[in-house]
Protein backbone atom coordinates (compact mmCIF):
# COMPACT_ATOMS: atom_id res chain seq x y z
CA UNK A 1 0.00 0.00 0.00
CA UNK A 2 2.92 2.23 -0.23
CA UNK A 3 3.47 3.02 -3.83
CA UNK A 4 -0.16 5.03 -4.05
CA UNK A 5 2.23 7.49 -1.74
CA UNK A 6 5.15 6.77 -3.40
CA UNK A 7 2.88 7.86 -6.90
CA UNK A 8 1.75 11.56 -5.52
CA UNK A 9 5.06 11.77 -4.07
CA UNK A 10 6.99 11.57 -7.41
CA UNK A 11 4.52 13.65 -8.89
CA UNK A 12 5.08 16.62 -6.42
CA UNK A 13 8.20 16.45 -6.62
CA UNK A 14 8.35 16.73 -10.52
CA UNK A 15 6.01 19.20 -10.47
CA UNK A 16 8.02 21.55 -7.49
CA UNK A 17 10.81 20.78 -10.20
CA UNK A 18 9.40 23.04 -12.54
CA UNK A 19 7.40 20.13 -14.70
CA UNK A 20 5.04 20.74 -16.63
CA UNK A 21 1.63 19.52 -14.61
CA UNK A 22 0.70 17.32 -17.63
CA UNK A 23 3.75 15.63 -17.87
CA UNK A 24 4.72 15.26 -14.18
CA UNK A 25 1.63 13.22 -13.61
CA UNK A 26 1.86 11.29 -16.88
CA UNK A 27 6.05 11.34 -15.61
CA UNK A 28 5.55 10.11 -12.25
CA UNK A 29 3.45 7.02 -13.70
CA UNK A 30 5.56 5.99 -16.02
CA UNK A 31 8.07 5.89 -13.93
CA UNK A 32 6.58 3.81 -11.18
CA UNK A 33 4.58 1.28 -13.80
CA UNK A 34 8.14 1.24 -15.01
CA UNK A 35 9.97 0.41 -11.36
CA UNK A 36 7.61 -1.42 -9.79
CA UNK A 37 7.10 -5.18 -11.46
CA UNK A 38 3.85 -6.05 -9.93
CA UNK A 39 2.17 -3.39 -12.30
CA UNK A 40 4.54 -3.03 -14.95
CA UNK A 41 4.75 -0.63 -18.44
CA UNK A 42 2.16 -2.84 -20.31
CA UNK A 43 -1.03 -1.34 -18.15
CA UNK A 44 -0.43 1.71 -20.50
CA UNK A 45 -1.63 -0.76 -23.39
CA UNK A 46 -5.38 0.33 -21.83
CA UNK A 47 -4.05 4.10 -21.97
CA UNK A 48 -5.47 4.70 -25.90
CA UNK A 49 -8.63 3.66 -25.48
CA UNK A 50 -9.42 5.80 -22.58
CA UNK A 51 -7.95 8.86 -24.79
CA UNK A 52 -10.42 7.96 -27.58
CA UNK A 53 -12.82 8.63 -24.58
CA UNK A 54 -11.61 11.41 -23.54
CA UNK A 55 -11.69 12.59 -27.03
CA UNK A 56 -14.91 11.96 -28.25
CA UNK A 57 -17.22 13.12 -24.64
CA UNK A 58 -19.60 15.14 -26.04
CA UNK A 59 -19.66 16.82 -22.54
CA UNK A 60 -16.12 18.05 -23.03
CA UNK A 61 -17.04 19.52 -26.57
CA UNK A 62 -18.67 22.43 -25.06
CA UNK A 63 -15.44 23.94 -22.96
CA UNK A 64 -13.86 25.03 -25.93
CA UNK A 65 -16.22 27.04 -27.77
CA UNK A 66 -17.94 28.33 -24.28
CA UNK A 67 -13.44 29.60 -23.72
CA UNK A 68 -13.84 31.00 -27.51
CA UNK A 69 -16.90 32.88 -26.39
CA UNK A 70 -15.46 34.18 -23.21
CA UNK A 71 -12.40 35.60 -24.96
CA UNK A 72 -14.55 37.26 -27.82
CA UNK A 73 -16.29 39.36 -25.65
CA UNK A 74 -13.06 40.12 -23.45
CA UNK A 75 -11.58 40.89 -26.15
CA UNK A 76 -14.03 43.36 -27.52
CA UNK A 77 -13.91 46.05 -25.27
CA UNK A 78 -17.24 45.47 -23.56
CA UNK A 79 -15.81 44.87 -20.38
CA UNK A 80 -13.76 48.26 -20.52
CA UNK A 81 -16.45 50.30 -21.80
CA UNK A 82 -18.86 49.03 -18.84
CA UNK A 83 -16.38 49.53 -16.12
CA UNK A 84 -15.90 53.06 -17.18
CA UNK A 85 -19.56 54.18 -17.53
CA UNK A 86 -20.62 52.28 -14.33
CA UNK A 87 -17.85 54.09 -12.76
CA UNK A 88 -19.15 57.70 -13.24
CA UNK A 89 -23.06 56.51 -12.97
CA UNK A 90 -22.29 55.11 -9.61
CA UNK A 91 -19.12 57.18 -8.55
CA UNK A 92 -21.61 59.83 -6.53
CA UNK A 93 -22.36 56.66 -4.01
CA UNK A 94 -19.48 55.08 -1.29
CA UNK A 95 -18.14 52.12 -3.11
CA UNK A 96 -19.96 52.63 -6.30
CA UNK A 97 -16.50 52.10 -8.26
CA UNK A 98 -16.84 48.98 -6.27
CA UNK A 99 -20.61 47.72 -7.07
CA UNK A 100 -19.36 48.28 -10.78
CA UNK A 101 -16.82 45.96 -10.16
CA UNK A 102 -18.80 43.42 -8.63
CA UNK A 103 -21.39 43.55 -11.67
CA UNK A 104 -18.92 43.77 -14.73
CA UNK A 105 -17.26 41.13 -12.48
CA UNK A 106 -20.50 38.97 -12.74
CA UNK A 107 -21.15 39.18 -16.65
CA UNK A 108 -17.39 38.46 -16.97
CA UNK A 109 -18.07 35.20 -15.33
CA UNK A 110 -20.92 34.18 -16.91
CA UNK A 111 -19.27 35.24 -20.49
CA UNK A 112 -15.49 33.86 -19.97
CA UNK A 113 -15.00 31.81 -17.01
CA UNK A 114 -11.45 32.14 -17.13
CA UNK A 115 -10.06 33.39 -13.92
CA UNK A 116 -6.71 34.62 -14.58
CA UNK A 117 -8.20 36.65 -17.65
CA UNK A 118 -10.62 38.44 -15.44
CA UNK A 119 -8.66 39.05 -12.49
CA UNK A 120 -6.01 40.62 -14.68
CA UNK A 121 -8.45 42.94 -17.16
CA UNK A 122 -10.32 44.35 -14.20
CA UNK A 123 -6.98 45.00 -12.04
CA UNK A 124 -5.84 46.70 -15.17
CA UNK A 125 -8.61 48.60 -15.91
CA UNK A 126 -10.51 49.52 -12.15
CA UNK A 127 -7.10 49.42 -9.52
CA UNK A 128 -6.29 52.71 -11.34
CA UNK A 129 -9.47 54.25 -10.82
CA UNK A 130 -9.67 53.20 -7.46
CA UNK A 131 -6.96 54.32 -6.81
CA UNK A 132 -7.11 57.90 -8.03
CA UNK A 133 -10.22 58.15 -6.59
CA UNK A 134 -8.76 57.42 -3.04
CA UNK A 135 -10.14 54.13 -2.14
CA UNK A 136 -8.32 52.09 -0.11
CA UNK A 137 -5.71 49.91 -2.09
CA UNK A 138 -6.40 46.56 0.29
CA UNK A 139 -10.07 46.90 -0.63
CA UNK A 140 -9.73 47.90 -4.02
CA UNK A 141 -7.35 44.82 -5.20
CA UNK A 142 -10.28 42.44 -2.82
CA UNK A 143 -12.90 43.51 -4.43
CA UNK A 144 -11.25 43.12 -8.23
CA UNK A 145 -9.72 39.42 -6.91
CA UNK A 146 -13.20 38.39 -5.65
CA UNK A 147 -15.30 39.46 -8.42
CA UNK A 148 -12.79 38.04 -10.71
CA UNK A 149 -13.17 34.41 -9.31
CA UNK A 150 -16.76 34.25 -9.71
CA UNK A 151 -16.23 32.29 -12.82
CA UNK A 152 -15.63 29.12 -10.54
CA UNK A 153 -19.34 28.98 -9.71
CA UNK A 154 -21.15 31.30 -12.01
CA UNK A 155 -22.73 29.31 -15.11
CA UNK A 156 -21.37 28.46 -18.04
CA UNK A 157 -18.16 27.95 -15.55
CA UNK A 158 -15.59 25.27 -16.72
CA UNK A 159 -15.06 24.27 -13.93
CA UNK A 160 -18.51 23.36 -13.57
CA UNK A 161 -18.70 21.93 -16.92
CA UNK A 162 -15.44 19.41 -15.86
CA UNK A 163 -17.25 18.72 -12.47
CA UNK A 164 -20.43 17.34 -14.42
CA UNK A 165 -18.01 15.31 -16.62
CA UNK A 166 -15.96 13.80 -14.18
CA UNK A 167 -18.94 13.03 -11.40
CA UNK A 168 -21.31 11.94 -14.27
CA UNK A 169 -24.19 14.44 -13.58
CA UNK A 170 -26.06 16.52 -16.68
CA UNK A 171 -24.22 19.93 -17.08
CA UNK A 172 -27.43 21.56 -17.17
CA UNK A 173 -28.42 20.13 -14.18
CA UNK A 174 -25.37 21.74 -12.23
CA UNK A 175 -25.89 24.86 -14.06
CA UNK A 176 -29.15 24.77 -12.42
CA UNK A 177 -28.02 23.96 -9.08
CA UNK A 178 -25.19 26.75 -8.98
CA UNK A 179 -27.37 29.74 -9.55
CA UNK A 180 -28.89 30.71 -6.12
CA UNK A 181 -25.77 29.87 -4.36
CA UNK A 182 -23.89 31.86 -6.86
CA UNK A 183 -26.38 35.10 -6.40
CA UNK A 184 -26.04 34.41 -2.47
CA UNK A 185 -22.48 34.88 -2.70
CA UNK A 186 -23.07 38.25 -5.19
CA UNK A 187 -25.55 39.58 -2.80
CA UNK A 188 -22.91 38.75 0.14
CA UNK A 189 -20.29 41.17 -1.40
CA UNK A 190 -22.76 43.76 -2.20
CA UNK A 191 -24.02 43.68 1.20
CA UNK A 192 -20.30 43.74 2.73
CA UNK A 193 -19.35 46.27 0.42
CA UNK A 194 -22.50 48.69 1.50
CA UNK A 195 -22.23 48.00 5.09
CA UNK A 196 -18.80 48.49 5.22
CA UNK A 197 -18.39 52.16 3.23
CA UNK A 198 -21.44 52.71 5.59
CA UNK A 199 -19.72 52.16 8.73
CA UNK A 200 -15.77 53.67 7.11
CA UNK A 201 -16.63 56.33 4.20
CA UNK A 202 -13.40 56.90 4.00
CA UNK A 203 -12.26 53.34 2.08
CA UNK A 204 -14.31 54.19 -1.10
CA UNK A 205 -15.39 57.76 -0.94
CA UNK A 206 -17.49 59.32 -3.28
CA UNK A 207 -16.27 61.06 -6.50
CA UNK A 208 -17.71 63.76 -8.36
CA UNK A 209 -18.72 63.29 -12.49
CA UNK A 210 -19.71 65.99 -14.61
CA UNK A 211 -20.89 63.62 -16.85
CA UNK A 212 -24.48 63.28 -18.93
CA UNK A 213 -26.11 60.26 -16.50
CA UNK A 214 -28.45 59.74 -19.46
CA UNK A 215 -26.14 59.53 -22.04
CA UNK A 216 -24.22 57.22 -19.70
CA UNK A 217 -26.96 55.15 -19.11
CA UNK A 218 -28.01 54.58 -22.42
CA UNK A 219 -23.76 54.32 -23.69
CA UNK A 220 -24.39 51.30 -20.51
CA UNK A 221 -27.59 49.60 -21.83
CA UNK A 222 -26.21 49.42 -25.42
CA UNK A 223 -22.85 47.53 -24.52
CA UNK A 224 -24.72 45.26 -21.20
CA UNK A 225 -27.87 44.43 -23.07
CA UNK A 226 -26.58 42.29 -25.99
CA UNK A 227 -23.68 40.10 -24.07
CA UNK A 228 -26.70 39.91 -20.87
CA UNK A 229 -28.82 38.40 -23.75
CA UNK A 230 -26.28 36.06 -25.44
CA UNK A 231 -25.89 34.91 -21.86
CA UNK A 232 -29.25 34.47 -20.94
CA UNK A 233 -30.17 32.61 -24.31
CA UNK A 234 -27.57 30.04 -24.38
CA UNK A 235 -27.97 29.34 -20.03
CA UNK A 236 -31.63 29.18 -20.72
CA UNK A 237 -31.53 27.05 -23.58
CA UNK A 238 -29.77 24.68 -21.40
CA UNK A 239 -31.76 25.15 -18.73
CA UNK A 240 -35.31 24.89 -20.36
CA UNK A 241 -33.70 21.89 -21.99
CA UNK A 242 -33.91 23.29 -25.97
CA UNK A 243 -30.41 22.58 -26.36
CA UNK A 244 -27.21 20.28 -24.97
CA UNK A 245 -24.47 22.01 -23.73
CA UNK A 246 -22.25 21.68 -26.55
CA UNK A 247 -25.45 22.97 -28.50
CA UNK A 248 -25.46 25.66 -26.51
CA UNK A 249 -21.54 26.41 -26.76
CA UNK A 250 -21.77 26.66 -30.69
CA UNK A 251 -24.64 29.01 -30.17
CA UNK A 252 -22.65 31.44 -27.97
CA UNK A 253 -19.68 31.13 -29.66
CA UNK A 254 -21.55 32.33 -32.93
CA UNK A 255 -23.26 35.00 -31.09
CA UNK A 256 -20.36 36.52 -29.68
CA UNK A 257 -18.99 36.34 -33.32
CA UNK A 258 -22.33 38.34 -33.92
CA UNK A 259 -22.04 40.77 -31.32
CA UNK A 260 -18.51 41.80 -31.91
CA UNK A 261 -19.65 43.07 -35.41
CA UNK A 262 -22.43 44.66 -34.22
CA UNK A 263 -20.37 46.67 -31.63
CA UNK A 264 -17.87 47.47 -35.22
CA UNK A 265 -14.97 45.61 -32.31
CA UNK A 266 -14.90 42.86 -35.06
CA UNK A 267 -11.44 42.07 -36.97
CA UNK A 268 -9.49 39.06 -38.14
CA UNK A 269 -6.85 39.83 -35.70
CA UNK A 270 -9.13 39.55 -33.04
CA UNK A 271 -10.59 36.10 -34.48
CA UNK A 272 -7.73 34.65 -34.63
CA UNK A 273 -6.61 36.03 -31.20
CA UNK A 274 -9.30 33.73 -29.72
CA UNK A 275 -8.81 30.88 -32.11
CA UNK A 276 -5.97 30.87 -31.36
CA UNK A 277 -5.74 31.13 -27.18
CA UNK A 278 -8.85 28.90 -27.15
CA UNK A 279 -7.07 26.31 -29.04
CA UNK A 280 -3.74 26.74 -26.30
CA UNK A 281 -6.14 26.81 -23.28
CA UNK A 282 -8.07 23.60 -24.45
CA UNK A 283 -5.08 21.93 -25.62
CA UNK A 284 -3.68 22.64 -22.43
CA UNK A 285 -6.97 21.11 -20.50
CA UNK A 286 -6.76 17.91 -22.85
CA UNK A 287 -2.75 17.73 -22.10
CA UNK A 288 -3.40 17.69 -18.49
CA UNK A 289 -6.64 15.10 -18.80
CA UNK A 290 -4.80 12.67 -20.81
CA UNK A 291 -1.89 12.65 -18.13
CA UNK A 292 -4.40 12.55 -15.30
CA UNK A 293 -5.78 9.67 -17.45
CA UNK A 294 -2.22 7.49 -17.29
CA UNK A 295 -1.67 8.80 -13.19
CA UNK A 296 -5.38 7.23 -12.71
CA UNK A 297 -4.88 3.96 -14.29
CA UNK A 298 -1.83 3.68 -12.46
CA UNK A 299 -3.29 4.64 -9.04
CA UNK A 300 -6.23 1.90 -9.63
CA UNK A 301 -3.78 -0.71 -10.23
CA UNK A 302 -1.51 0.31 -7.18
CA UNK A 303 -4.87 -0.07 -5.35
CA UNK A 304 -4.73 3.56 -3.94
CA UNK A 305 -8.45 3.69 -4.40
CA UNK A 306 -8.94 0.77 -2.36
CA UNK A 307 -6.90 2.09 0.02
CA UNK A 308 -9.17 5.71 0.20
CA UNK A 309 -12.32 3.87 0.44
CA UNK A 310 -11.11 1.51 3.32
CA UNK A 311 -9.80 4.95 5.00
CA UNK A 312 -13.55 6.04 4.98
CA UNK A 313 -15.73 3.53 4.89
CA UNK A 314 -14.46 1.90 8.39
CA UNK A 315 -15.62 5.38 9.99
CA UNK A 316 -19.43 5.22 8.29
CA UNK A 317 -19.54 9.12 9.15
CA UNK A 318 -20.12 10.80 6.03
CA UNK A 319 -19.44 14.29 7.24
CA UNK A 320 -16.27 12.91 8.26
CA UNK A 321 -15.35 12.16 4.70
CA UNK A 322 -17.23 15.30 3.45
CA UNK A 323 -14.87 17.81 5.66
CA UNK A 324 -11.80 15.40 4.98
CA UNK A 325 -12.21 16.09 1.47
CA UNK A 326 -13.09 20.17 1.87
CA UNK A 327 -9.92 20.94 3.44
CA UNK A 328 -7.99 18.51 0.85
CA UNK A 329 -9.19 20.53 -2.01
CA UNK A 330 -9.18 23.69 -0.49
CA UNK A 331 -5.06 22.91 0.43
CA UNK A 332 -4.61 21.88 -2.77
CA UNK A 333 -6.60 24.53 -4.33
CA UNK A 334 -2.69 26.33 -3.45
CA UNK A 335 -0.42 24.33 -5.12
CA UNK A 336 -2.28 22.98 -8.49
CA UNK A 337 -4.71 24.32 -10.78
CA UNK A 338 -9.00 23.34 -10.48
CA UNK A 339 -7.87 21.29 -13.76
CA UNK A 340 -5.57 19.02 -12.06
CA UNK A 341 -7.93 18.83 -8.79
CA UNK A 342 -10.96 17.93 -11.36
CA UNK A 343 -9.42 15.68 -13.33
CA UNK A 344 -6.94 13.57 -10.21
CA UNK A 345 -8.31 14.12 -6.98
CA UNK A 346 -12.30 14.27 -7.42
CA UNK A 347 -12.22 11.01 -9.16
CA UNK A 348 -11.06 9.60 -6.20
CA UNK A 349 -14.03 10.65 -4.48
CA UNK A 350 -16.52 8.99 -6.50
CA UNK A 351 -16.67 6.08 -4.65
CA UNK A 352 -17.07 7.55 -1.67
CA UNK A 353 -20.01 9.16 -2.93
CA UNK A 354 -21.87 6.64 -3.93
CA UNK A 355 -21.49 4.99 -0.62
CA UNK A 356 -22.38 7.33 1.70
CA UNK A 357 -25.28 8.11 -1.06
CA UNK A 358 -23.97 12.27 -1.19
CA UNK A 359 -25.97 13.79 -3.51
CA UNK A 360 -23.21 14.64 -6.41
CA UNK A 361 -25.46 18.09 -7.38
CA UNK A 362 -24.39 18.86 -3.81
CA UNK A 363 -21.57 18.05 -3.45
CA UNK A 364 -20.08 19.47 -6.84
CA UNK A 365 -21.58 23.09 -6.23
CA UNK A 366 -19.15 22.58 -2.51
CA UNK A 367 -16.09 21.79 -5.09
CA UNK A 368 -16.42 24.66 -6.96
CA UNK A 369 -17.39 27.22 -4.15
CA UNK A 370 -13.97 25.53 -2.51
CA UNK A 371 -12.33 25.91 -5.17
CA UNK A 372 -13.02 29.48 -5.65
CA UNK A 373 -11.57 29.86 -1.75
CA UNK A 374 -8.72 28.41 -2.41
CA UNK A 375 -8.12 31.02 -5.39
CA UNK A 376 -8.17 34.12 -3.10
CA UNK A 377 -6.54 32.38 0.09
CA UNK A 378 -3.02 34.27 1.07
CA UNK A 379 -0.31 33.20 0.67
CA UNK A 380 -0.43 31.12 -2.48
CA UNK A 381 -4.09 31.72 -4.04
CA UNK A 382 -4.09 31.96 -7.93
CA UNK A 383 -5.83 35.12 -7.90
CA UNK A 384 -3.82 37.07 -5.99
CA UNK A 385 -0.56 36.43 -7.68
CA UNK A 386 -2.64 37.33 -11.08
CA UNK A 387 -3.33 40.51 -9.83
CA UNK A 388 0.13 41.30 -8.11
CA UNK A 389 1.75 40.24 -11.81
CA UNK A 390 -0.74 42.44 -13.70
CA UNK A 391 -0.31 45.74 -11.38
CA UNK A 392 3.26 45.26 -10.19
CA UNK A 393 4.61 47.98 -7.56
CA UNK A 394 1.45 49.97 -7.47
CA UNK A 395 0.00 47.51 -5.02
CA UNK A 396 1.66 46.03 -1.82
CA UNK A 397 1.32 42.17 -1.52
CA UNK A 398 0.69 42.69 1.83
CA UNK A 399 -2.60 44.94 0.71
CA UNK A 400 -3.55 42.27 -1.65
CA UNK A 401 -3.86 39.86 1.06
CA UNK A 402 -5.65 41.79 3.72
CA UNK A 403 -7.75 42.75 0.51
CA UNK A 404 -8.98 39.41 0.04
CA UNK A 405 -9.48 38.62 4.19
CA UNK A 406 -12.94 39.73 3.99
CA UNK A 407 -14.17 37.75 1.02
CA UNK A 408 -12.59 34.67 2.18
CA UNK A 409 -15.02 34.67 5.02
CA UNK A 410 -18.03 35.34 3.04
CA UNK A 411 -17.02 32.22 0.61
CA UNK A 412 -16.49 30.58 3.73
CA UNK A 413 -19.99 31.38 5.04
CA UNK A 414 -21.74 30.35 2.22
CA UNK A 415 -19.93 27.08 2.55
CA UNK A 416 -21.57 26.35 5.33
CA UNK A 417 -24.35 27.48 4.60
CA UNK A 418 -24.62 24.98 1.93
CA UNK A 419 -23.35 22.05 4.46
CA UNK A 420 -26.04 22.88 6.94
CA UNK A 421 -28.63 23.55 4.40
CA UNK A 422 -28.27 21.38 1.04
CA UNK A 423 -31.72 22.23 0.20
CA UNK A 424 -30.03 25.87 -1.12
CA UNK A 425 -28.76 23.58 -4.36
CA UNK A 426 -30.75 20.87 -4.11
CA UNK A 427 -34.66 21.78 -4.74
Amino acid sequence: MILPLILFGVAFVFLFAGVPVAFAFSGAAFLVAWLAPEIGIDIFALLPARIYGIMSNSTLMAMPLFIFMGLLLEKSGIAERLLGNISQLFGSLRGGMALGVVFVGVLLAASTGVIGASVVMMGVIAIPSMLSARYAPSFASGVVTASGTLGQIIPPSIVLILLGDVLQISVGDLFAAALLPSAILVGLYVAYILALCFLRPSVAPAIESNANLRELALDTLKYSLPPVALIAVVLGGILAGLVTPSEASALGAAGAVLLSVLLRKFSLSLLRYAALQTAIFSGLIFAILIGASAFTLVFNETEGGDLIFELFESSEDKWTFILVAMLLVFVLGFLIDFIEICFIVVPLFLPLVAHFQIDALWFAILLALNLQTSFLTPPFGFALFYLKGAMGNALRTLDIYKGAVPFIVLQLLLLALLLLFPQIVVH
